[in-house]
Protein backbone atom coordinates (compact mmCIF):
# COMPACT_ATOMS: atom_id res chain seq x y z
CA UNK A 1 0.00 0.00 0.00
CA UNK A 2 2.92 2.64 1.38
CA UNK A 3 4.46 1.34 -2.15
CA UNK A 4 1.54 2.15 -4.61
CA UNK A 5 0.69 4.99 -2.70
CA UNK A 6 4.39 6.95 -3.99
CA UNK A 7 4.22 5.32 -7.16
CA UNK A 8 0.69 7.75 -7.81
CA UNK A 9 2.41 10.22 -5.89
CA UNK A 10 5.68 10.00 -8.09
CA UNK A 11 3.64 9.67 -11.27
CA UNK A 12 1.79 12.83 -10.34
CA UNK A 13 4.89 14.42 -9.18
CA UNK A 14 7.09 13.48 -12.37
CA UNK A 15 4.32 14.76 -14.87
CA UNK A 16 4.09 18.07 -13.24
CA UNK A 17 7.43 18.74 -13.27
CA UNK A 18 7.33 17.71 -17.01
CA UNK A 19 5.11 20.52 -18.17
CA UNK A 20 6.22 22.57 -15.99
CA UNK A 21 9.77 22.61 -17.06
CA UNK A 22 8.99 21.82 -20.70
CA UNK A 23 6.91 24.95 -20.37
CA UNK A 24 10.37 27.07 -19.04
CA UNK A 25 12.58 26.04 -21.55
CA UNK A 26 9.87 26.41 -24.77
CA UNK A 27 9.76 30.09 -23.09
CA UNK A 28 13.29 30.48 -22.98
CA UNK A 29 13.61 29.12 -26.63
CA UNK A 30 11.34 31.67 -27.62
CA UNK A 31 12.77 34.59 -25.37
CA UNK A 32 16.21 33.65 -27.58
CA UNK A 33 14.52 33.93 -30.78
CA UNK A 34 12.59 37.21 -30.07
CA UNK A 35 15.97 38.41 -28.69
CA UNK A 36 17.70 37.92 -31.93
CA UNK A 37 14.86 39.35 -33.91
CA UNK A 38 14.76 42.61 -31.68
CA UNK A 39 18.63 42.89 -31.37
CA UNK A 40 18.92 42.94 -35.51
CA UNK A 41 16.39 45.17 -35.41
CA UNK A 42 17.86 47.63 -33.38
CA UNK A 43 21.21 47.06 -34.53
CA UNK A 44 19.70 47.63 -38.45
CA UNK A 45 18.56 51.38 -37.19
CA UNK A 46 21.58 52.40 -36.97
CA UNK A 47 22.84 55.44 -34.53
CA UNK A 48 25.08 58.03 -35.75
CA UNK A 49 22.72 60.36 -37.69
CA UNK A 50 19.36 60.00 -35.33
CA UNK A 51 22.06 60.72 -32.63
CA UNK A 52 23.86 63.50 -34.19
CA UNK A 53 20.04 64.94 -34.91
CA UNK A 54 18.71 64.53 -31.40
CA UNK A 55 21.94 66.10 -29.76
CA UNK A 56 21.06 69.17 -31.51
CA UNK A 57 17.63 69.43 -31.27
CA UNK A 58 16.30 71.92 -29.13
CA UNK A 59 12.67 70.48 -29.26
CA UNK A 60 14.46 67.04 -27.65
CA UNK A 61 11.97 65.92 -24.57
CA UNK A 62 13.45 67.35 -21.40
CA UNK A 63 14.92 64.63 -19.01
CA UNK A 64 15.14 65.18 -15.46
CA UNK A 65 18.35 62.42 -13.68
CA UNK A 66 17.13 61.21 -10.64
CA UNK A 67 19.75 59.91 -8.20
CA UNK A 68 19.26 58.80 -4.57
CA UNK A 69 22.23 58.30 -2.23
CA UNK A 70 22.15 57.66 1.49
CA UNK A 71 26.13 57.33 3.28
CA UNK A 72 27.41 57.47 -0.13
CA UNK A 73 30.54 59.37 0.75
CA UNK A 74 33.18 57.04 -0.40
CA UNK A 75 32.08 57.28 -4.19
CA UNK A 76 29.16 60.23 -4.60
CA UNK A 77 31.93 62.85 -5.76
CA UNK A 78 33.38 60.51 -8.06
CA UNK A 79 29.47 59.44 -9.44
CA UNK A 80 28.01 63.53 -9.52
CA UNK A 81 31.08 64.14 -11.57
CA UNK A 82 29.87 61.26 -14.02
CA UNK A 83 26.46 61.90 -14.16
CA UNK A 84 27.68 65.38 -15.26
CA UNK A 85 29.22 64.22 -18.71
CA UNK A 86 26.14 62.98 -20.34
CA UNK A 87 25.89 64.71 -23.64
CA UNK A 88 22.05 65.57 -24.27
CA UNK A 89 20.14 69.03 -25.06
CA UNK A 90 17.71 69.51 -22.15
CA UNK A 91 18.38 68.09 -18.80
CA UNK A 92 19.15 68.35 -15.34
CA UNK A 93 20.36 66.28 -12.29
CA UNK A 94 19.02 65.76 -9.29
CA UNK A 95 21.04 64.30 -6.20
CA UNK A 96 18.68 63.45 -3.18
CA UNK A 97 20.77 62.97 0.11
CA UNK A 98 18.14 60.75 2.23
CA UNK A 99 19.24 61.52 5.55
CA UNK A 100 23.03 60.19 5.04
CA UNK A 101 24.44 60.01 8.12
CA UNK A 102 28.04 60.02 6.89
CA UNK A 103 29.52 62.93 5.27
CA UNK A 104 28.36 62.55 1.99
CA UNK A 105 26.50 66.24 2.09
CA UNK A 106 29.11 67.95 3.20
CA UNK A 107 31.27 66.98 0.36
CA UNK A 108 28.90 67.48 -1.97
CA UNK A 109 29.03 71.37 -0.73
CA UNK A 110 32.16 71.68 -0.86
CA UNK A 111 32.88 69.84 -4.10
CA UNK A 112 30.41 72.19 -5.84
CA UNK A 113 30.07 75.27 -4.37
CA UNK A 114 26.64 74.72 -3.03
CA UNK A 115 23.66 77.17 -1.64
CA UNK A 116 20.43 76.64 0.05
CA UNK A 117 18.06 78.11 -2.41
CA UNK A 118 14.76 79.18 -1.88
CA UNK A 119 13.03 76.29 -4.39
CA UNK A 120 9.45 75.70 -5.80
CA UNK A 121 8.82 72.33 -4.31
CA UNK A 122 5.40 71.09 -5.09
CA UNK A 123 4.21 67.89 -3.19
CA UNK A 124 2.96 65.87 -5.82
CA UNK A 125 3.61 62.45 -3.70
CA UNK A 126 3.60 62.70 0.22
CA UNK A 127 7.56 61.98 1.21
CA UNK A 128 9.45 62.72 4.59
CA UNK A 129 10.08 66.53 4.72
CA UNK A 130 12.94 68.14 2.94
CA UNK A 131 15.26 70.06 4.97
CA UNK A 132 16.84 72.20 2.63
CA UNK A 133 16.87 72.30 -1.43
CA UNK A 134 21.20 73.38 -2.77
CA UNK A 135 22.11 74.90 -6.12
CA UNK A 136 25.64 75.83 -7.10
CA UNK A 137 27.36 79.04 -6.72
CA UNK A 138 29.00 78.04 -9.69
CA UNK A 139 27.53 78.62 -13.35
CA UNK A 140 29.46 75.30 -14.56
CA UNK A 141 27.60 73.05 -12.48
CA UNK A 142 24.09 74.88 -12.96
CA UNK A 143 21.94 71.58 -13.94
CA UNK A 144 22.87 69.95 -10.57
CA UNK A 145 20.28 70.44 -7.54
CA UNK A 146 20.76 68.46 -4.45
CA UNK A 147 17.87 67.95 -2.17
CA UNK A 148 18.90 67.06 1.29
CA UNK A 149 15.48 65.05 3.28
CA UNK A 150 14.88 63.27 6.41
CA UNK A 151 16.01 60.00 5.79
CA UNK A 152 12.56 57.56 4.48
CA UNK A 153 13.82 54.47 5.28
CA UNK A 154 13.77 53.16 1.80
CA UNK A 155 15.26 54.49 -1.75
CA UNK A 156 11.73 54.97 -2.50
CA UNK A 157 10.76 58.00 -0.56
CA UNK A 158 14.11 59.75 -1.86
CA UNK A 159 13.01 59.11 -5.47
CA UNK A 160 9.61 60.30 -5.13
CA UNK A 161 11.49 63.64 -3.73
CA UNK A 162 13.21 63.81 -6.62
CA UNK A 163 10.00 63.53 -8.73
CA UNK A 164 8.35 66.65 -7.20
CA UNK A 165 10.81 68.50 -7.78
CA UNK A 166 11.27 67.02 -11.26
CA UNK A 167 11.38 69.79 -13.87
CA UNK A 168 10.92 67.47 -17.10
CA UNK A 169 8.13 65.47 -18.56
CA UNK A 170 10.31 61.97 -17.92
CA UNK A 171 12.90 61.05 -15.34
CA UNK A 172 15.63 58.65 -15.36
CA UNK A 173 16.13 56.55 -12.29
CA UNK A 174 19.62 55.53 -11.18
CA UNK A 175 21.36 55.11 -8.32
CA UNK A 176 24.15 57.58 -7.58
CA UNK A 177 27.13 54.58 -7.20
CA UNK A 178 26.24 53.63 -11.02
CA UNK A 179 28.33 54.99 -13.71
CA UNK A 180 26.38 55.93 -17.29
CA UNK A 181 27.43 56.11 -20.70
CA UNK A 182 27.40 59.34 -21.80
CA UNK A 183 24.46 58.42 -24.18
CA UNK A 184 22.65 57.39 -22.11
CA UNK A 185 19.04 59.71 -22.24
CA UNK A 186 19.80 59.71 -25.86
CA UNK A 187 19.26 55.68 -26.17
CA UNK A 188 16.54 56.25 -23.44
CA UNK A 189 14.43 58.45 -25.19
CA UNK A 190 15.05 57.34 -28.57
CA UNK A 191 12.17 54.33 -28.43
CA UNK A 192 9.96 57.28 -26.90
CA UNK A 193 10.48 59.41 -30.20
CA UNK A 194 10.52 56.70 -32.51
CA UNK A 195 6.96 54.78 -31.25
CA UNK A 196 4.62 56.17 -33.41
CA UNK A 197 1.29 54.73 -32.09
CA UNK A 198 1.97 54.09 -28.47
CA UNK A 199 2.63 55.93 -25.29
CA UNK A 200 6.12 54.88 -24.16
CA UNK A 201 5.64 54.61 -20.33
CA UNK A 202 8.82 53.43 -19.99
CA UNK A 203 11.96 52.31 -21.41
CA UNK A 204 15.01 50.12 -19.68
CA UNK A 205 18.17 49.44 -20.93
CA UNK A 206 21.21 46.73 -20.03
CA UNK A 207 23.18 46.94 -16.82
CA UNK A 208 26.47 45.44 -16.59
CA UNK A 209 28.50 44.61 -13.68
CA UNK A 210 31.45 47.41 -13.06
CA UNK A 211 34.05 45.30 -10.84
CA UNK A 212 37.42 45.19 -12.81
CA UNK A 213 35.81 47.46 -15.68
CA UNK A 214 38.69 50.85 -15.84
CA UNK A 215 36.87 53.86 -15.60
CA UNK A 216 38.71 57.38 -16.24
CA UNK A 217 36.82 60.62 -14.54
CA UNK A 218 33.45 58.72 -14.23
CA UNK A 219 33.68 57.11 -18.02
CA UNK A 220 33.89 53.93 -18.31
CA UNK A 221 37.24 52.82 -20.74
CA UNK A 222 37.73 49.14 -20.71
CA UNK A 223 34.93 46.71 -19.90
CA UNK A 224 36.30 43.40 -18.70
CA UNK A 225 34.60 40.38 -17.05
CA UNK A 226 34.69 40.51 -13.34
CA UNK A 227 37.81 38.93 -12.24
CA UNK A 228 35.81 37.25 -8.69
CA UNK A 229 34.06 34.75 -9.20
CA UNK A 230 30.42 35.47 -7.59
CA UNK A 231 30.64 39.10 -8.91
CA UNK A 232 30.81 37.08 -12.76
CA UNK A 233 28.09 34.70 -12.12
CA UNK A 234 26.22 38.27 -11.70
CA UNK A 235 27.57 39.61 -14.85
CA UNK A 236 26.27 36.35 -16.51
CA UNK A 237 22.70 36.72 -14.97
CA UNK A 238 22.27 39.74 -16.07
CA UNK A 239 23.52 39.35 -19.44
CA UNK A 240 21.14 36.30 -19.81
CA UNK A 241 18.14 38.24 -17.96
CA UNK A 242 18.56 41.77 -20.16
CA UNK A 243 19.96 41.11 -23.50
CA UNK A 244 18.30 37.47 -23.73
CA UNK A 245 14.90 38.13 -21.43
CA UNK A 246 13.76 41.51 -21.38
CA UNK A 247 14.95 41.92 -25.46
CA UNK A 248 12.57 38.95 -25.90
CA UNK A 249 9.74 40.38 -23.99
CA UNK A 250 10.24 43.91 -25.42
CA UNK A 251 9.45 42.68 -29.38
CA UNK A 252 6.20 41.26 -28.15
CA UNK A 253 5.72 44.31 -25.36
CA UNK A 254 5.81 42.44 -22.69
CA UNK A 255 8.64 43.77 -20.18
CA UNK A 256 8.08 42.67 -17.02
CA UNK A 257 9.93 45.16 -15.13
CA UNK A 258 12.07 48.47 -15.88
CA UNK A 259 15.36 47.68 -13.66
CA UNK A 260 15.92 50.22 -10.60
CA UNK A 261 19.33 50.72 -11.81
CA UNK A 262 18.62 52.39 -14.88
CA UNK A 263 14.99 53.29 -16.34
CA UNK A 264 13.53 56.28 -18.15
CA UNK A 265 9.80 56.72 -17.04
CA UNK A 266 6.88 59.20 -17.98
CA UNK A 267 6.26 61.62 -15.07
CA UNK A 268 2.46 62.30 -15.67
CA UNK A 269 1.77 58.01 -14.92
CA UNK A 270 4.12 57.72 -12.66
CA UNK A 271 2.99 60.61 -10.48
CA UNK A 272 -0.86 59.39 -11.33
CA UNK A 273 -0.36 55.94 -9.94
CA UNK A 274 1.08 57.42 -6.86
CA UNK A 275 4.90 56.53 -7.24
CA UNK A 276 7.04 54.90 -5.51
CA UNK A 277 5.95 52.55 -2.86
CA UNK A 278 8.07 53.15 0.16
CA UNK A 279 6.71 49.95 1.95
CA UNK A 280 7.66 47.57 -1.16
CA UNK A 281 10.64 45.66 -1.14
CA UNK A 282 10.65 45.74 -5.35
CA UNK A 283 9.99 48.72 -5.50
CA UNK A 284 11.11 49.22 -9.25
CA UNK A 285 8.60 46.30 -10.69
CA UNK A 286 6.09 47.23 -8.24
CA UNK A 287 5.90 51.26 -9.66
CA UNK A 288 5.68 49.25 -13.33
CA UNK A 289 3.03 47.29 -12.47
CA UNK A 290 0.86 50.08 -11.13
CA UNK A 291 1.85 52.44 -14.04
CA UNK A 292 0.79 49.17 -16.60
CA UNK A 293 -2.27 49.13 -14.23
CA UNK A 294 -3.04 53.03 -14.55
CA UNK A 295 -2.70 52.55 -18.14
CA UNK A 296 -5.23 49.51 -18.45
CA UNK A 297 -7.41 51.30 -16.35
CA UNK A 298 -7.58 54.42 -18.57
CA UNK A 299 -7.43 53.31 -22.18
CA UNK A 300 -3.55 54.27 -22.31
CA UNK A 301 -2.23 52.28 -25.60
CA UNK A 302 1.20 52.07 -23.70
CA UNK A 303 4.36 50.59 -24.52
CA UNK A 304 7.39 49.50 -22.31
CA UNK A 305 10.66 49.33 -24.49
CA UNK A 306 14.52 47.62 -23.87
CA UNK A 307 17.47 48.72 -25.57
CA UNK A 308 20.01 46.42 -25.67
CA UNK A 309 23.08 48.61 -25.65
CA UNK A 310 24.89 48.94 -22.21
CA UNK A 311 24.21 51.95 -20.47
CA UNK A 312 25.17 51.48 -17.29
CA UNK A 313 27.07 50.08 -14.80
CA UNK A 314 26.86 48.84 -11.32
CA UNK A 315 29.00 47.97 -8.32
CA UNK A 316 27.97 44.30 -7.31
CA UNK A 317 27.78 42.41 -3.91
CA UNK A 318 31.82 40.36 -3.58
CA UNK A 319 30.66 38.61 -0.38
CA UNK A 320 27.88 36.60 0.26
CA UNK A 321 26.05 38.31 3.16
CA UNK A 322 26.27 41.45 0.85
CA UNK A 323 24.47 39.46 -1.91
CA UNK A 324 22.51 37.20 0.17
CA UNK A 325 20.73 40.50 1.98
CA UNK A 326 19.84 42.25 -1.83
CA UNK A 327 18.48 38.39 -3.25
CA UNK A 328 16.66 38.17 -0.13
CA UNK A 329 15.26 41.16 -0.15
CA UNK A 330 14.47 41.29 -4.05
CA UNK A 331 12.94 38.12 -3.65
CA UNK A 332 10.21 39.64 -0.40
CA UNK A 333 9.78 42.38 -3.18
CA UNK A 334 8.56 39.94 -5.75
CA UNK A 335 6.39 38.29 -3.08
CA UNK A 336 4.72 41.57 -2.11
CA UNK A 337 3.51 42.51 -5.58
CA UNK A 338 2.18 38.79 -6.26
CA UNK A 339 0.24 39.59 -3.05
CA UNK A 340 -0.50 43.27 -3.92
CA UNK A 341 -1.75 43.03 -7.18
CA UNK A 342 -3.19 39.28 -7.76
CA UNK A 343 -6.28 40.65 -9.00
CA UNK A 344 -4.73 41.01 -12.04
CA UNK A 345 -3.78 37.85 -12.85
CA UNK A 346 -5.43 36.26 -15.87
CA UNK A 347 -8.20 39.33 -15.93
CA UNK A 348 -8.68 40.02 -19.85
CA UNK A 349 -8.91 43.78 -18.61
CA UNK A 350 -5.26 44.33 -18.14
CA UNK A 351 -4.31 42.49 -21.05
CA UNK A 352 -0.60 41.64 -21.92
CA UNK A 353 0.09 42.78 -17.84
CA UNK A 354 -2.66 40.60 -17.29
CA UNK A 355 -2.42 37.55 -19.29
CA UNK A 356 1.16 37.32 -20.07
CA UNK A 357 3.34 38.92 -18.05
CA UNK A 358 1.31 38.21 -14.10
CA UNK A 359 1.35 34.62 -14.91
CA UNK A 360 4.82 34.31 -16.27
CA UNK A 361 6.24 35.91 -13.26
CA UNK A 362 3.54 33.78 -10.54
CA UNK A 363 4.58 30.39 -11.76
CA UNK A 364 8.10 31.07 -13.66
CA UNK A 365 9.78 33.30 -11.01
CA UNK A 366 7.86 33.25 -7.85
CA UNK A 367 7.50 29.61 -7.75
CA UNK A 368 10.30 28.63 -9.43
CA UNK A 369 12.58 28.62 -6.20
CA UNK A 370 9.71 26.66 -4.22
CA UNK A 371 9.00 24.19 -7.04
CA UNK A 372 13.08 23.65 -7.20
CA UNK A 373 12.81 22.60 -3.22
CA UNK A 374 10.41 20.66 -3.48
CA UNK A 375 11.90 19.08 -6.15
CA UNK A 376 15.33 18.44 -3.95
CA UNK A 377 13.20 16.84 -0.57
CA UNK A 378 11.12 14.71 -3.02
CA UNK A 379 13.75 12.89 -4.86
CA UNK A 380 16.21 12.99 -1.67
CA UNK A 381 12.99 11.05 0.23
CA UNK A 382 12.52 8.63 -3.02
CA UNK A 383 16.25 7.78 -3.93
CA UNK A 384 15.96 6.78 0.45
CA UNK A 385 13.05 4.46 -0.44
CA UNK A 386 14.96 3.37 -3.65
CA UNK A 387 12.19 4.88 -5.99
CA UNK A 388 14.20 6.66 -8.45
CA UNK A 389 14.98 5.24 -11.73
CA UNK A 390 18.45 6.61 -11.39
CA UNK A 391 19.51 6.26 -15.61
CA UNK A 392 16.39 8.63 -16.37
CA UNK A 393 17.25 10.75 -13.58
CA UNK A 394 20.75 11.70 -14.70
CA UNK A 395 19.93 11.80 -18.26
CA UNK A 396 16.81 14.40 -17.34
CA UNK A 397 19.67 16.25 -14.86
CA UNK A 398 22.42 16.46 -17.75
CA UNK A 399 20.03 18.07 -20.51
CA UNK A 400 18.76 20.35 -18.12
CA UNK A 401 22.09 21.07 -16.95
CA UNK A 402 23.14 21.75 -20.84
CA UNK A 403 20.20 23.69 -21.98
CA UNK A 404 21.22 25.97 -19.72
CA UNK A 405 24.77 26.72 -20.47
CA UNK A 406 23.20 26.54 -24.04
CA UNK A 407 21.09 29.54 -23.12
CA UNK A 408 23.46 31.39 -21.43
CA UNK A 409 26.33 30.67 -23.50
CA UNK A 410 24.35 31.93 -26.42
CA UNK A 411 23.41 35.28 -24.54
CA UNK A 412 26.84 36.18 -24.30
CA UNK A 413 28.14 35.07 -27.84
CA UNK A 414 25.06 37.32 -29.53
CA UNK A 415 25.69 39.91 -27.11
CA UNK A 416 29.68 40.24 -27.97
CA UNK A 417 29.37 39.47 -32.02
CA UNK A 418 26.33 42.51 -31.80
CA UNK A 419 28.53 45.29 -29.81
CA UNK A 420 31.77 43.91 -29.40
CA UNK A 421 31.94 45.21 -25.68
CA UNK A 422 35.02 42.66 -24.61
CA UNK A 423 38.45 43.61 -26.49
CA UNK A 424 39.90 40.03 -26.62
CA UNK A 425 38.01 37.12 -27.51
CA UNK A 426 39.76 35.41 -24.06
CA UNK A 427 37.82 37.20 -22.11
CA UNK A 428 35.09 36.52 -23.95
CA UNK A 429 35.53 32.36 -23.21
CA UNK A 430 36.64 33.12 -19.70
CA UNK A 431 32.98 34.95 -19.37
CA UNK A 432 31.34 31.73 -21.57
CA UNK A 433 33.26 29.14 -18.72
CA UNK A 434 30.99 30.51 -15.66
CA UNK A 435 28.03 29.08 -16.69
CA UNK A 436 29.72 25.63 -16.68
CA UNK A 437 29.06 25.97 -12.09
CA UNK A 438 26.60 28.34 -11.93
CA UNK A 439 23.95 25.46 -11.92
CA UNK A 440 26.49 23.86 -8.86
CA UNK A 441 27.65 26.96 -6.93
CA UNK A 442 25.33 30.19 -7.48
CA UNK A 443 21.93 28.19 -8.32
CA UNK A 444 21.84 27.11 -4.94
CA UNK A 445 22.22 30.34 -3.54
CA UNK A 446 19.56 32.12 -5.13
CA UNK A 447 17.14 29.34 -4.12
CA UNK A 448 18.36 29.63 -0.55
CA UNK A 449 17.77 33.54 -0.50
CA UNK A 450 14.99 33.48 -2.77
CA UNK A 451 12.99 31.07 0.05
CA UNK A 452 14.68 33.24 2.81
CA UNK A 453 13.09 36.12 1.14
CA UNK A 454 9.51 34.59 1.38
CA UNK A 455 9.52 33.49 4.49
CA UNK A 456 10.61 36.96 5.72
CA UNK A 457 7.70 37.89 3.71
CA UNK A 458 5.11 35.38 5.51
CA UNK A 459 6.58 36.26 8.58
CA UNK A 460 6.40 40.21 8.19
CA UNK A 461 10.06 40.02 9.46
CA UNK A 462 11.21 43.75 10.00
CA UNK A 463 13.84 44.25 7.49
CA UNK A 464 15.39 47.06 6.10
CA UNK A 465 17.64 47.67 2.87
CA UNK A 466 20.91 47.84 4.17
CA UNK A 467 23.68 49.74 2.73
CA UNK A 468 26.62 47.72 0.48
CA UNK A 469 29.54 48.50 1.65
CA UNK A 470 31.74 50.40 -1.52
CA UNK A 471 34.92 49.81 -2.52
CA UNK A 472 34.61 52.99 -5.07
CA UNK A 473 35.32 52.80 -8.68
CA UNK A 474 38.44 55.14 -8.11
CA UNK A 475 39.98 51.60 -6.65
CA UNK A 476 39.66 50.12 -10.47
CA UNK A 477 40.14 52.79 -12.90
CA UNK A 478 43.63 52.95 -14.16
CA UNK A 479 46.30 55.61 -14.99
CA UNK A 480 44.26 59.24 -14.57
CA UNK A 481 41.33 57.52 -12.70
CA UNK A 482 42.31 59.18 -9.19
CA UNK A 483 40.58 59.70 -6.18
CA UNK A 484 38.59 63.22 -6.10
Amino acid sequence: MDSTFWEILRNIFETGIFVYGAVLLGTYALLALFSIIAVRAYAKKGESQQVEMLLKSPLAPGITVLAPAYNEGLTIIYNVRSLMTLVYPRYEIIVINDGSTDNSLEQLIEAFELVAVDFAYNVKIPTQPVRHVYKSSNPAYALLTIIDKVNGKSKADAVNAGINAASYDYFVCTDVDCILHEHTLVELIKPVMQEPHKRVIATGATLRIANSCEFDQGVMTRMRPPRQLLPRFQEVEYIRAFVLGKMGWSLINCVPNVSGGLGLFDKEVAIRCGGYDFSSFGEDMELMTRMCRYACDNKIDYAIRYVPRTLCWTEAPVTVRIFGRQRTRWARGLAQLMHAHFSMFMHPRYGRMGMIIFPYNFFFELLAPIVEAVGIVFYITGAVLGLINWPTAVLLLLFIYTYSVMITTLAILWDQLTFRYYKSWREVIYLCATPLMEMFLYHPLIVFFSLRGYFHFLTKKKSSWGNMQRRGFQQQASGTAAAN
